[in-house]
């Protein structure tokens, strides 16, 4: 029986997605509902016995945790994407296996998280079960619901919350600069980071924060941060995204780059 709230983890035997499914369980606030999409009839007794050994693996490793699989007909990225209209997770690893055409590689699940209309987390580099939950600020709307995201995880973890500002955004702060002090402009993006951040951290007071104002490009600046993360959070779009890009260029840039799973959360108004 797969609950309507369950947890989607997209699957095809590689190591990337058993690390996915390992991943989503150690979540544990939902169900999780295993979804192997299969784009070959011959494949479908292996898809099968794929399927379900992972499924059997997360039962082993996550005692108590209602695991269901599917192996279903489609194709990968648009059958994901339409199991994203009712879930409040959607995990994917980051690389795919031969035997499955690459079904997860790269431009799957990129496309996946583009799409998606709930948050999609892509298991990438060597997930931890300790460290800190990174996560990208630039006062857009996109950034606010990434915040919303990173602390509640973060609460849930008990780990503290590293926000990270790249310096190049702090041009955009509010304010006149008769010249260009750079320590002026660290100071005001501070100032301006903390403010983003006190709303949060009151609704919070658990969770410690430590922020980050950084002099180099939104992805360098977010990949080094979680260096030691458990997860990196950033919005579908940041300010600077245009309409009529599906994923902005910081998401996309983490989602190739970053050491640990990353979070992309969207805003309701572009669900």
């Amino acid at each position: 029986m797969v609950s309507s709230r369950s947890v989607v983890v997209g699957v095809d035997g590689s190591p990337s997605s058993a690390q996915a499914v390992l991943w989503a369980g150690s979540e544990a606030a939902h169900p999780l509902h295993l979804v192997l999409v299969n784009d070959h009839p011959a494949r479908a007794a292996r898809c099968e016995k794929t399927v379900g050994e992972l499924a059997e693996r997360c039962r082993r490793a996550h005692p108590g945790l209602l695991v269901t699989e599917e192996v279903v007909a489609g194709h990968p990225a648009q059958e994901l994407v339409r199991r994203s209209d009712d879930a409040p997770l959607l995990v994917v690893g980051s690389h795919g296996h031969g035997v499955f055409r690459d079904v997860l590689l790269g431009g799957i699940s990129t496309s996946v998280a583009a799409h998606a209309r709930c948050p999609v987390v892509v298991v990438r580099g060597t997930p931890r079960t300790t460290g800190p939950v990174v996560v990208g600020v630039d006062d857009s709307p996109g950034s606010r619901t990434a915040l919303r995201h990173a602390f509640d995880f973060a609460a849930r973890r008990h780990e503290r919350l590293v926000a990270v500002q790249a310096l190049p955004d702090a041009y955009f702060t509010a304010g006149v600069y008769p010249r260009l002090d750079p320590q002026e402009i660290r100071t005001r993006a501070d100032l301006h980071l903390a403010e983003q951040l006190a709303g949060w951290c009151a609704e919070h007071p658990d969770v410690a924060v430590h922020r980050d104002v950084a002099n180099q490009h939104p992805v360098a600046a977010l990949c080094a941060a979680a260096e030691d993360a458990q997860l990196l959070v950033v919005g579908h779009r940041g300010r600077g995204g245009f309409a009529g890009l599906m994923l902005g260029s910081v998401a996309n840039g983490v989602l190739h780059h970053s050491p640990c799973p990353v979070a992309v959360v969207r805003t309701a108004e572009q669900r």
